[in-house]
């Protein structure tokens, strides 16, 4: 009976702590994107555009003016892994475009869990 009790308590601590672990991934995720709309931002203040995806796709969020370089985000951040719930395979990336010739942009990124629990 004891025996019972134990792995029935067991069964729910690993279950708890499972959950807790993906809100975790899903509140990195939406913290890193967070950071990364900050940089964007601030090199739109000095550019007056956004990134290109050539730009972006060099891992930095950087700006190269006649003077110098200017760098908006060292290391652009990668979706924390493992990937869970709706973020399986290659959904467990994150996306940026450029839109409306560099007025816009469209950052994509998935949440394991519901949107609610952040």
């Amino acid at each position: 009976m004891v025996i019972a009790i134990i792995g029935i308590l067991a069964t729910i601590s690993v279950i708890a702590l499972s959950n807790a672990r993906a809100k975790s991934r899903d509140a990195k995720r939406a913290g890193d994107m967070k950071q990364v709309q900050t940089a964007l931002e601030l090199f739109f203040n000095d550019q007056n555009r956004y990134p290109t995806a050539e730009e972006w796709n060099t891992g930095q969020i950087y700006s190269t003016t006649t003077d110098s370089t200017t760098t908006y985000m060292q290391i652009i951040p990668t979706a924390p892994t493992p990937a869970d719930g709706a973020c399986l395979d290659r959904k467990n990336t994150f996306g940026y475009q450029q839109t409306d010739s560099g007025n816009s942009y469209t950052l994509s990124f998935c949440l394991g869990g519901n949107t609610g629990t952040l």
